[in-house]
C-alpha cells in the first residue's frame, strides 16, 4: 500500500507544470515511547496551562498567542488574525533556479522528504526533468507555501524521484566564528601528516548507514526489556579517564594498529 503524500500539488518550470507529491523520508514514529507518570497512582500525566503569577489552570477560550514588547507586557495575537497574515498556499512549487550539486552546503538542510509524481500523466513531464537534472549534476531551487509557511527546497535527483529538503533560512544558522574563535593557527609537523594520511587510508569505507546503530535507543530497550523480567537493570561501563598523551607517539601507535584491510564506515 502507497503511504500517504503529506502534500499535493505541482511543479512549476517556466510554461512547464506537472503534479507532485511529497512524502516524509525520516520518521521517529519506531522510537520507543516514554510517558510521564504519577510514581504513587502509576496514572499518566497530562500537561496543563497555568496562570504564571496566579497558578490557575487557564480555560482554552483564554488562551492566546501574544509577543511581548516590553517586561511582562503583551501584545495579542487572535489565532484568526495569525491564519490571515499566514500566505495563502497556491500548491504551486516554484524552480527558481538551478545550481551546481557540489556547491551546495548541508549546512542550510532542515528536513528530507521523497518527492513524486502525483498521477500517471505527470510521469513523462516529472521522469524528463529528473534525468535532466542529473546529467548536468545540479539542484533545483524552489519556493512554496508548505505547512502554513513559506519556505524554501532544494530538490535532488534521486533513483527514479527526488529527494526534497527544506531549507534553514540564513537568520536561522549560526555564525561559526563563536564557534571556532579560540581554535588557534597550528604549523603540522610533516611527518605527522604523513602519519595522519596514512592512518586515514586505511579507514577508507563505503556510506552504509545500514551499519549505524542507535545506542541510546538500543539501551533503552534492554532497560525495559531487564524490568519487565524482573532482571536487575543494566549499567553502562564508565568511561576511562583521559589521558595527556603525546600526539606524535599516538599517530605511530595508531599506524602500527591500522593493519585490518578496508571495511565499511559504520
Amino acid at each position: 500500500m502507497a503511504p500517504r503524500a503529506n502534500w499535493k500539488g505541482r511543479i512549476r518550470l517556466g510554461e512547464v507544470g506537472f503534479g507532485v507529491a511529497l512524502y516524509t523520508a525520516a520518521v521517529t514514529s519506531d522510537r520507543i515511547a516514554l510517558h510521564m507518570i504519577n510514581r504513587a497512582t502509576g496514572n499518566r500525566l497530562r500537561a496543563e496551562l497555568v496562570d504564571a503569577e496566579t497558578g490557575k489552570p487557564v480555560d482554552k477560550e483564554d488562551e492566546v498567542m501574544g509577543y511581548e514588547v516590553d517586561t511582562d507586557d503583551y501584545l495579542h495575537l487572535d489565532p484568526e488574525e495569525i491564519a490571515a497574515a499566514v500566505p495563502e498556499s497556491d500548491k504551486t512549487l516554484a524552480i527558481e533556479a538551478f545550481l551546481p550539486c557540489k556547491d551546495i552546503d548541508t549546512l542550510y538542510f532542515d528536513r528530507p522528504y521523497y518527492l513524486a509524481p502525483a498521477e500517471a500523466a505527470s510521469v513523462d513531464a516529472f521522469s524528463l526533468l529528473r534525468d535532466g537534472m542529473e546529467r548536468q549534476k545540479v539542484a533545483g531551487l524552489a519556493r512554496t507555501v508548505l505547512f502554513r509557511r513559506l519556505r524554501t527546497l532544494m530538490i535532488r535527483p534521486h533513483g527514479q524521484g527526488f529527494i526534497a529538503n527544506t531549507l534553514n533560512f540564513d537568520y536561522q544558522v549560526r555564525s561559526p566564528e563563536n564557534a571556532f574563535t579560540d581554535i588557534r593557527d597550528v604549523k603540522i609537523d610533516a611527518e605527522m601528516m604523513d602519519l595522519a594520511k596514512h592512518i586515514i587510508s586505511t579507514k577508507l569505507g563505503d556510506f552504509d548507514p545500514s551499519t549505524f546503530d542507535d545506542r541510546y535507543e538500543a539501551a533503552l530497550a534492554d532497560l525495559v526489556r531487564a524490568k519487565l523480567q524482573g532482571r536487575p537493570p543494566p549499567r553502562r561501563k564508565a568511561e576511562p579517564q583521559a589521558k595527556v598523551i603525546d600526539l606524535m607517539a599516538a599517530l605511530r601507535d595508531s599506524v602500527k594498529a591500522t593493519k585490518a584491510p578496508r571495511r565499511k564506515a559504520g
